[in-house]
């Protein structure tokens, strides 16, 4: 284990003006909090973060970031807390130490849950302080080496987690040394028969070329020396898990791949980049279409170099990377090689510098700032995936502004990439001039121009389409503000009928001060759930006047008794009497106490429903009483060969019942946006109300539901559906028993 004075030497070597003692008390402190703790490897567990330390030290970070990783478990797993590490420490190094601290006692439904609230807690962790990232990286990166003592279900898990976030992650700040240690350690605890057998057959190709890399290493040297460009020319071969992904992901054997194979030709200046590029084509045939120039396109991450592809000697595909001394910096190290980290200033001030000069910590701030927007943890967990795993094609606005896009993308993803609004209001786009479709797979130097309506929103379908999280994120967001605003207008319809036939006036500023007591924070919110059905408009009406009585006129040709029950007589004079809304009873559908002369028998009606109006007939159910049907009902000819069973019954009802009757119609409509809110406003507008909805079929132009009204009478459907019916967008109303 790593003693405190070498730690300070380390750090030292690269930072002669180090706090001492900051990194003194942080080692001290670290040490007795962990005390007597032991890993699983039976390990001190101090050594853990001490080794943390370590890997950054190797990337020259500050005093600061260093007692941060010898901190970051203490309050986590030692009685430590963040106020005593405020008072020893500062408030800053306080703030990091905590948000590398994991969530505990969670209450979620999933691990996955679990897994995508950590990550998010992390990302804003880190848009507050990329140092936070560092220190997160260097502390997989030690798990992912010790991790062989753990039990192999938990091995897999962490292995998979590390390949699906950790490593994306450090590959999107540039640090690929980081990045490729993490994904070949993952990937031998995730698919160990793939890597021995891949590690053996590279293995085995190392030896077979061995002579054709060395000869191009010889060759390519003397070309440069030739030609006065000082240069460090090293072959290197691709790791085992990147040559898995590719073959995995092109379908390809190992023999087939082009780059397993691989030279950096490191020089002083841009301009001898190019110039060993020329050379390089001199001595050897390039491979048409395999020549990338990411020093004049950078990547999102700030990594330039240039890559061309050439067949060698032996006819073996051999991958060369062109770039500078600075840009080999910037791949290796990515973020964590910015001279920001080694010349003692404030970490505030890192970060209002870097993210003016990183574009990788400019990515990452605005795809947390994207992301945390009111997903759930499932789905902030799957656009996370989707923002780091890229292949990259870079596509070009009609001003020549570069916008960089994962592999796959279409005009969608490119509109939600130039700006929320413009993918909100996209309709249409022009790629290289020319009118294409939105589902127009993007390709490298594409100039796409996109065509905007201020009207348009973003279809749901769209979703489906996008291959960006946020493009997905944004898609969703507007689908759930379309559907909040379709369903708060039905509410306010709903609700300034329900006020003025109370006799009172509605305002939206007059439902603020109800908004606690409906369960609201909004009055859109309100609006939207009463449009939706979950609050009764007659709620609302009592909430904002508490002394609402319903005093709706009496309906004609209807009784009741003073009990408030209404009734149902039968031919031979038993009167079957069923409680009303009053009552909190007798919801249509439900079972339904009946009294008459004899016991007391329930009644329901049947799935179809009645309403006064209709000649009805009571048939007898062997442990469920009567059925009412309406006599035109297809369900009675199942009981046409037991006359015993049938009871004639009439209405028989009080003028003063509030009580509605179940109705069941079907209705052919246009499969469009807003169709089936303008049928529940219609029908809420005929004060007819909507119980259940059940969509039959659903074609690209027709959609054939079947909708239980209740309503007061039979002259009360009879004017809904004649209103229904004169919609542009329904094509049919039959009602199912008539």
């Amino acid at each position: 284990m790593m003693r405190q004075y070498e730690l300070v030497e380390r750090v030292a070597a690269y930072k002669p003006d180090l706090d001492e003692a900051l990194l003194n008390r942080a080692y001290v402190y670290a040490m007795q909090k962990h005390g007597a703790q032991k890993r699983a490897s039976g390990d001190p567990y101090f050594s853990h973060p001490l080794e943390v330390a370590a890997i950054l030290t190797d990337l020259h970070l500050d005093e600061a970031t260093i007692a941060v990783a010898l901190l970051h478990d203490t309050i986590e797993d030692t009685d430590a807390t963040r106020k005593e590490i405020d008072h020893l420490f500062g408030a800053k190094i306080g703030q990091l130490v905590e948000g590398l601290t994991k969530l505990k006692r969670l209450e979620l439904v999933s691990k996955k849950a679990e897994q995508a609230e950590n990550l998010r807690k992390l990302l804003l962790a880190i848009a507050d302080d990329i140092r936070v990232l560092l220190v997160k990286l260097a502390d997989r990166l030690h798990n992912m080496r010790t991790i062989g003592v753990m039990r192999p279900e938990k091995r897999a898990r962490i292995a998979q987690e590390t390949l699906d976030i950790y490593a994306p992650l450090a590959g999107r700040m540039g640090m690929q040394d980081m990045r490729e240690e993490l994904e070949n350690l993952s990937f031998k605890h995730t698919n160990l028969e793939a890597y021995e057998t891949v590690t053996a057959r590279l293995e085995e190709l190392k030896e077979r070329h061995a002579g054709t890399i060395d000869e191009i290493e010889r060759v390519l040297s003397d070309r440069l020396a030739e030609s006065g460009i000082h240069a460090d020319v090293s072959g290197r071969q691709k790791k085992p898990y990147s040559v898995f992904s590719k073959m995995q992901r092109k379908a390809l054997s190992l023999e087939q791949l082009s780059d397993i194979f691989g030279f950096r030709v490191i020089v002083e200046t841009e301009e001898e980049c190019y110039r060993t590029l020329g050379i390089v084509h001199c001595t050897w045939p390039m491979v048409p279409g395999r020549f990338k120039d990411y020093i004049s396109i950078p990547k999102q991450n700030g990594y330039r170099s240039l890559h061309t592809t050439i067949v060698g000697p032996s006819r073996q595909r051999v991958e060369l990377q062109i770039r500078t001394r600075a840009m080999h910096e910037i791949a290796e190290y990515g973020i964590a090689a910015h001279e920001l980290y080694k010349d003692g200033i404030d970490g505030d001030e890192q970060d209002r510098r870097l993210a003016n000069e990183s574009s990788a910590y400019a990515w990452l701030r605005r795809t947390i700032d994207l992301l945390n927007q009111g997903d759930t943890p499932e789905e902030f967990l799957e656009n996370t995936k989707l923002e780091l795993f890229q292949d990259q094609v870079f596509c070009f606005t009609p001003k020549g502004r570069l916008i960089a896009l994962p592999r796959g993308a279409t005009p969608i993803d490119f509109a939600y990439a130039v700006h929320t609004d413009v993918g909100d209001t996209c309709v249409g786009c022009k790629i290289d001039g020319r009118i294409m479709p939105l589902v127009t797979e993007l390709q490298n130097g594409d100039e796409v121009e996109i065509i905007r309506s201020k009207a348009a929103t973003p279809p749901q379908a769209w979703e489906t389409i996008a291959v960006t999280g946020k493009a997905r994120s944004a898609i969703r967001r507007a689908t759930r503000m379309a559907i909040r605003r379709q369903y708060s207008g039905l509410g306010q319809q709903i609700l300034e009928r329900s006020f003025q036939r109370a006799g009172k006036t509605f305002s939206r500023d007059g439902l603020k001060p109800f908004l606690a007591k409906l369960g609201h924070r909004e009055v859109e919110d309100a609006l939207a759930a009463v449009g939706r059905g979950e609050i009764a408009s007659a709620d609302v009406l009592r909430a904002v006047h508490p002394d609402y009585q319903d005093t709706r006129a009496a309906r004609p040709g209807v009784k009741s008794d003073e009990s408030g029950w209404f009734s149902l007589r039968s031919a031979t004079g038993m009167i079957f009497r069923i409680p009303g809304e009053e009552q909190g009873e007798g919801a249509p559908g439900a079972s339904l106490p009946i009294r008459g002369v004899a016991d007391d028998m329930p009644v329901h009606f049947g799935p179809d429903g009645a309403v006064p109006g209709d000649r009805i007939i009571g048939i007898l159910e062997a442990g469920k009483g009567i059925t009412i049907y309406p006599i035109q009902s297809p369900a009675l000819a199942a009981f046409e060969d037991e006359p015993e069973r049938w009871v004639d019954i009439r209405w028989d009802l009080d003028a003063e019942m509030t009580m509605r009757f179940p109705a069941r119609v079907r209705i052919s409509a246009l499969n469009e946006p807003g169709a089936l809110a303008e049928i529940a406003e219609t029908t809420a507008l005929n004060d007819a109300n909507i119980s259940r909805l059940m969509t039959v079929s659903s074609a690209p132009d027709i959609a054939v539901m079947l909708i239980d009204l209740e309503v007061w009478n039979l002259q009360h459907l009879n004017r809904t559906l004649n209103q229904l019916r004169g919609k542009a967008c329904v094509t049919d109303v039959v009602r199912v028993n008539g």
